[in-house]
């Protein structure tokens, strides 16, 4: 996955926003962390990721999930965007949204996808 097909990816979501963390790209979606390409390794951090799930991630595919020292107490799995399938990245996104989306986008946008 491109840099620019990632940045599409999540703001696409209703009220995602693009920032800055640590000198790299971050988003946000209502003041709350989304994502971030880390600079380091050019990985995505992708949240809400149980510990069981990172580990099955990282040895299913361990040439695009992996983890460092910083995230190894967080549900939270990295993921190398090179390599990163675009729907397994959209996917990871929307149950991080679910989470953290104001109420009312959610609705607006269930009620647009039943009215299409």
């Amino acid at each position: 996955m491109t840099h620019e097909e990632m940045e599409a990816i999540v703001l696409a979501f209703p009220g995602a926003e693009k920032g800055v963390s640590y000198g790299a790209p971050a988003y946000k979606v209502a003041g709350k962390f989304f994502t971030r390409l880390r600079r380091d390794d050019a990985s995505l951090v992708l949240m809400d990721v149980s510990f069981d799930e990172r580990e099955m991630l990282m040895e299913a595919e361990p040439a695009t999930f992996h983890l460092t020292p910083h995230y190894k107490d967080y549900p939270c799995v990295l993921a190398r965007m090179e390599s990163l399938h675009p729907g397994s990245f959209r996917n990871f996104l929307e149950r991080r949204w679910l989470k953290i989306a104001p109420r009312k986008l959610v609705k607006d946008r269930q009620k647009a996808e039943v009215a299409s």
